[in-house]
């Protein structure tokens, strides 16, 4: 029994004397493995070398020695290079304050900054300015550094990201980069691309001193090549007189672009004036009312495309598409009522007329300001009336100005036609030039009255929806065009749409050519006083009615 015991007991001496080899020697091969885990593998520890390298070389105060290591970061093969120098024009390229490790920041707006790592681009937490340090540049490492992204820009995308990079590079090419331009333009198949390359080389080689290069940049309208010129045309050397020769022709291809923009600025300025006389026009033609009133009938037509937006927030197209037809329909109904209840016991009174209709725009300008404030509102215009039209250099079309010129000439060919076609437009046509006769003939007047009325004010609407995509909605919107109205109606002739459309284009244009010269309010006087004398000269207007009695 003894010796039995004493075997088992050498058993499990041997048994817990393995087992504790056993556990040793796995413990030692899992702290082998985590090791090998936790430090990097040869090539990715030579892989994350390289990048750190790069970016050490920006961890300097001297602007020059950061614009060589710029330089070196877009030559290199590091895939992060354009992000780098995109991060570093940004100013959110830095450093850790006390560690080696580099960031970018994703967004600085706050005490705490998302960061992340700038070599693996993986999450890294949240910074601060004591945590890191933005590495800072100054305007020509700036521009240098544009220089650079554009660069690399023409070396990857698709035709027109390419031609965008070309067109950052004008100005921006240096001694540093020049060589590799040229080779990107000798690459490039773009003509489109290859000729902006060739203006941003051929500014560089003017630079440079050759006098040659100027033919290249003959009638080119980038602001970019008249600054870079001027300076250099205003020596005394044989570069600077040939420099002068093609900026004379520079600035005289501009001020034609400048008469261009004139006229379009005139003509939309224009189209507004005719929105807003239009109306008048057919109401004076045939009724022979001065309805005082019209400039609040465009009031209400954009406070009408207001509350639409109100009621459909963040739909600003779908609001502006609604309020075409509401302005014109709530306008025109409150043109009806003002027909009904007031012009229509005024027949044949024009003095009553005009101060009943001037008391009806105090009533309307102080309802205005009861129901909705005294204070401007602001309407919104879809995405696609914001901006301009960028034809070139020298010329750009803002495109809600453009809108509202072909929004008024398309208000005008629906008029025109209701006038010619319909037997509504026979009936007022009738009316305006002989009531009595056309009453003989059955057409009853009084419908014909109420009608013109209403689809004049209803134009006056449409007038108010325009505008409002142009300035701030308020209670005093439309007293600022009633006079200009009347001035357009009467030197076109009074009832005729082509002269007020002739009329209102003309006073568009001739009050913005005049503005540059002598201001604004000299401007209005002017025009003014000329179709005073014109009047006097031509009382019927530029269109004279054919046969109207009252």
């Amino acid at each position: 029994m003894t010796k039995i015991q004493h075997s088992t007991g050498r058993f499990l001496t041997r048994l817990l004397t393995h087992s504790m080899l056993l556990c040793l020697l796995m413990a030692w091969g899992l702290g082998i493995n985590q090791a090998a885990a936790a430090a990097p593998s040869e090539p990715q520890a030579q892989a994350e070398e390289k990048p750190r390298t790069l970016l050490e070389a920006l961890d300097t105060r001297s602007f020059q020695d950061k614009g060589d290591a710029a330089q070196a970061i877009a030559e290199s093969d590091a895939e992060q290079k354009t992000r780098w120098l995109q991060a570093l024009l940004d100013g959110r390229l830095g450093k850790e304050r006390r560690g080696e490790r580099f960031y970018i920041i994703t967004d600085d707006s706050g005490r705490e900054w998302p960061i992340i790592d700038a070599i693996t681009f993986e999450d890294a937490g949240t910074g601060t300015r004591r945590t890191v340090e933005a590495f800072k540049i100054n305007n020509d490492l700036r521009t240098r550094i544009q220089g650079l992204l554009a660069s690399l820009s023409l070396g990857a995308g698709d035709e027109a990201s390419r031609l965008a990079a070309a067109g950052r590079l004008i100005g921006e090419v240096t001694a540093d980069n020049a060589d590799s331009v040229r080779a990107m333009r000798d690459d490039e198949k773009s003509q489109s691309v290859r000729g902006q390359l060739d203006v941003a080389l051929a500014l560089y080689d003017v630079q440079q001193g050759d006098i040659d290069a100027l033919d290249t940049l003959r009638g080119n309208l980038d602001t970019r090549v008249r600054n870079t010129l001027t300076p250099i045309a205003a020596g005394d050397s044989e570069l600077a007189a040939e420099a002068q020769s093609v900026l004379g022709g520079i600035e005289s291809k501009r001020a034609w672009y400048d008469r261009a923009q004139t006229l379009f600025f005139g003509l939309s300025a224009g189209s507004i004036l005719v929105l807003a006389a239009i109306g008048l026009a057919i109401t004076f033609g045939v009724m022979g009312v001065i309805n005082m009133a019209h400039g609040e009938l465009i009031m209400i037509g954009a406070y009408t495309t207001w509350m639409i937006q109100q009621a459909l927030p963040g739909q600003p197209g779908l609001a502006l598409a609604l309020a075409i037809p509401g302005g014109f329909l709530v306008a025109g109904a409150f043109g009806v009522v003002i027909e009904r209840t007031v012009i229509r016991f005024l027949k044949g009174r024009p003095l009553e007329t005009l101060l009943a209709t001037f008391g009806l725009s105090l009533i309307l300008q102080q309802l205005v300001r009861s129901v909705f404030s005294p204070l401007n509102r602001r309407v919104t215009s879809p995405d696609w009336l914001q901006g301009a039209w960028q034809i070139n250099e020298a010329l750009s079309l803002t495109l809600n100005r453009l809108a509202v010129l072909l929004f008024c000439l398309v208000v005008f060919a629906g008029l025109w036609a209701l006038m010619r076609y319909t037997r509504l437009g026979l009936e007022v046509r009738a009316v305006t030039q002989n009531r009595a006769m056309a009453r003989a003939m059955g057409v009853r007047a009084t419908r014909v009255d109420m009608l013109t009325f209403g689809l004049g004010a209803g134009v006056a609407g449409l007038a108010g929806v325009a505008l409002s995509q142009l300035t701030n909605v308020g209670p005093n919107l439309g007293q600022g065009y009633i006079v200009d109205s009347f001035l357009v109606v009467v030197f076109g002739g009074v009832g005729n749409l082509w002269g007020t459309l002739v009329a209102g284009m003309s006073l568009g244009v001739i009050n913005q050519v005049l503005q540059p010269w002598v201001g604004a309010v000299l401007a209005k006087i002017i025009v003014l006083v000329g179709v005073i004398l014109f009047i006097q000269k031509r009382p019927q207007g530029i269109f004279a009615p054919k046969g109207r009695t009252s």
